[in-house]
């Protein structure tokens, strides 16, 4: 992650700082279901924050692995999204996701993270219920891309 001042507010003392995290997102499908996991704190797609050195296609993998204990095929990037946001733990906190196109293989494992469950949900389950209004988005662009004329 990355941290950098805030242009609007870098005059007050001390200055704002934010922190920049890049996450690569996976949308499998699985039998033209979306997969997503559940959380204590709502619905989100597979993926998350970029380790140092790690490559999207890796971080991928290895995010599906801990939430949800799936192996999966990674494709086509569909789009990317930025917003700014307070981060309960970071503060001022700007995520940058790029959304690939993927498949789930098999389960292998459990998942590592205790609290998340794997869903399989159709497209109409889960518009506009994921917790980030910026993967409601990313998986709209999806569903138009690669699922409405199935």
């Amino acid at each position: 992650m990355e941290e950098t001042l805030c242009i609007k507010c870098s005059a007050k003392k001390p200055p704002c700082r934010i922190t920049t995290g890049k996450a690569p997102i996976l949308s499998p499908v699985k039998d033209d279901k979306i997969a997503v996991v559940k959380t204590p704190k709502g619905l989100f797609s597979l993926g998350g924050g970029l380790e140092t050195g790690e490559t999207d296609k890796a971080c991928i993998r290895r995010e599906c692995l801990e939430e949800a204990g799936v192996e999966v095929t990674i494709g086509e990037k569909i789009c990317s999204a930025e917003t700014f946001t307070t981060h309960p733990r970071l503060g001022p906190f700007h995520p940058i996701q790029t959304y690939y196109a993927g498949e789930i293989l098999k389960q292998v494992q459990a998942p590592l993270e205790k609290d998340h469950t794997l869903l399989i949900c159709s497209f109409r389950e889960l518009d506009g219920k994921l917790f980030a209004e910026m993967q409601n988005w990313a998986l709209r662009e999806f569903w138009k891309k690669h699922l409405q004329n199935k």
